[in-house]
């Protein structure tokens, strides 16, 4: 029968919000409605697990420029910040004047060294002719005095004479030897003195794009710790991104990143590298994320974005309507007004709904906002999404 008192239908209603199942059966029998809920429909769609990435852009390759002769004024510079430029080209110029010298004065010992080879050839030829001829005199004082022809003294003056032009032959050839180390040694130091020249050009070994200049007109080349300049090889910038350690072996080479990069926006771009350690404070890990080319990138803008590890076609239900208890997770399906608690294997979280991947077919209704008030058996009624929660 109906209840007419206010005061009666107020004291059912909070035991329907206090104890759900005895106020159910209190308020049928006082003829009220049942507990009005929102439900939704198992359905199929696209369920995917994401690996959230973080981090700075960064060169792929930096070189940084040091001077190779210091001491020497900056008189020219040719390239700055933002520049690209190509392999070999000459980014600054140092004072030579002094390197010309050296160059002039190593030149000059080659030239010398140079002829003294041919000078210690020369003393070469001239003892080996001077041992020639001491040898043929000695044979022949040798057999004039083997037929008395001679005196002894002859001959012994013809042995010395041949000794002293093999000394002179032996020294001949040393001073050849030494000569030749001479010039190795001129040839070394005009090489030197090239290279010195040569470097008061102060060139980029690659093609790419300047990213910073430190050097000024006047300034002592190496008076600095900094590099005069820095280049990124092909102007090439990729993302350094930290994932989790826990998402590390769920990541591939070449796999796809969506970035958002500040002020530029939405970017695509691939990995490269995977983390090869983890950071034991953070537990995070740095991987290299290649980008497309685009000369907005510019290192150190912040990137954040998701690498997608899985995509499969599953059955879901928002996450609302799965809860986990002692037993594990569980939605409770309606039937014909009735709830039943149904155990389920739930999976992936996407997109505001949650996979199950066991225990729920595709259509059937569940509670779009399960709660742990409801036991099976219980009836509700069910109410279209945007009407209130109770029933008018």
């Amino acid at each position: 029968m109906p209840v007419k008192s206010p005061l009666l239908l107020t004291a059912f209603l909070l035991a329907a919000t206090l104890v759900p199942p005895v106020a159910t059966r209190a308020l049928e029998a006082a003829g009220q409605v049942l507990p009005a809920v929102q439900v939704s429909e198992a359905a199929n769609r696209e369920m995917q697990r994401r690996v959230p990435v973080s981090g700075s852009l960064a060169a792929r390759q930096e070189v940084v420029i040091h001077p190779k002769v210091n001491g020497y004024a900056v008189t020219e510079l040719l390239a700055d910040s933002g520049d690209r430029v190509e392999a070999g080209q000459v980014l600054a110029r140092l004072q030579d004047q002094t390197l010309r010298a050296q160059l002039a004065q190593a030149e000059a010992e080659h030239e010398r060294a140079s002829a003294g080879i041919k000078q210690a050839e020369s003393q070469i030829a001239s003892a080996a002719a001077a041992l020639t001829e001491a040898s043929a005199t000695l044979e022949r004082t040798r057999r004039l005095r083997a037929s008395g022809s001679t005196a002894q003294a002859a001959l012994d003056q013809a042995v010395a004479a041949q000794a002293t032009a093999q000394a002179n032959a032996d020294s001949a050839r040393d001073g050849l030897s030494v000569a030749r180390a001479a010039l190795a040694q001129a040839d070394a130091a005009r090489v030197i003195a090239r290279l010195n020249l040569d470097y008061a050009r102060i060139t980029s070994p690659i093609g790419g794009v300047v990213i910073e200049r430190n050097v000024n007109l006047g300034e002592l080349s190496g008076s600095a710790t900094l590099p005069m300049f820095r280049v990124i090889a092909d102007g090439e910038v990729e993302l350094a991104a930290e994932v989790i350690e826990s998402a590390i072996p769920e990541l591939r080479i070449g796999a796809p990143v969506t970035l958002e990069v500040s002020g530029i926006g939405r970017l695509e771009g691939r990995i490269r590298l995977l983390p090869a350690a983890v950071d034991p404070a953070t537990r995070l890990g740095t991987m290299r994320v290649a980008l497309d080319p685009d000369e907005r990138l510019r290192p150190g803008l912040f990137a954040s974005g998701w690498i997608v590890t899985q995509s499969v076609e599953a059955v879901a239900v928002p996450t609302s309507a799965v809860l986990t208890g002692e037993g594990g997770d569980y939605v409770q399906v309606v039937r014909d007004g009735q709830v039943e608690t149904r155990p389920v294997r739930a999976g992936l979280i996407w997109d505001g709904h949650r996979q199950i991947t066991e225990g729920l077919a595709e259509g059937e209704t569940v509670l779009t906002r399960a709660g742990a008030f409801f036991r099976t058996g219980d009836r509700v009624q069910v109410i279209a999404p945007g009407e209130g929660e109770a029933a008018p």
